[in-house]
């Protein structure tokens, strides 16, 4: 995600059409929060509305992939952003959890229609949490938002070829 950090909009998208859920998880609120903020700050700046954007939770990563597929089965929306933080810790438990949700996320976009932004951090410690939540290393929700953005145009500029 962080290539997508300043990359323009181009000027054929179509956000006024575009309807996005994007899924935080409540374990470790501390960090999705502020990324969740900064999701709806760039879906805001770049023309959605709030009825444009629908917002749910999940106890934790793990569940992201569950809500992902739910919300796709729904038909209601042209991408999904899922936002999570996933800390390492003294057991194997981080390695079972990243794996999990990065496959899940992985198997989503692979087989269905509309994309999936995997806006999970992955990270050794709270710090390196926080410096992505809005800290000194930006906010990777902003950058899923914008991420979803942009597929959202990608989508729309395949789909009209």
């Amino acid at each position: 995600m962080s290539t997508t950090a300043n990359a323009p909009l181009t000027p054929f998208a179509k956000v006024r059409d575009m309807r996005v859920a994007v899924v935080r998880t409540l374990w470790n609120s501390k960090i999705t929060e502020p990324l969740m903020a900064g999701a709806l700050d760039e879906f805001k700046s770049a023309g959605l509305t709030e009825q444009d954007i629908d917002t749910f939770e999940v106890p934790g990563a793990i569940e992201l992939t569950f809500a992902a597929s739910k919300l796709i089965e729904s038909g209601l929306y042209n991408s999904i952003v899922v936002l999570g933080c996933v800390i390492r810790g003294g057991t194997p438990h981080f390695d079972y959890v990243c794996q999990s949700v990065t496959q899940g996320i992985t198997h989503l976009n692979a087989e269905c229609d509309i994309p999936v932004i995997f806006g999970v951090l992955t990270v050794d410690n709270e710090q390196d949490a926080l410096d992505r939540a809005g800290g000194k290393e930006g906010n990777k929700g902003a950058e899923a938002a914008r991420a979803a953005l942009l597929m959202y145009d990608f989508v729309d500029r395949v789909e009209n070829i």
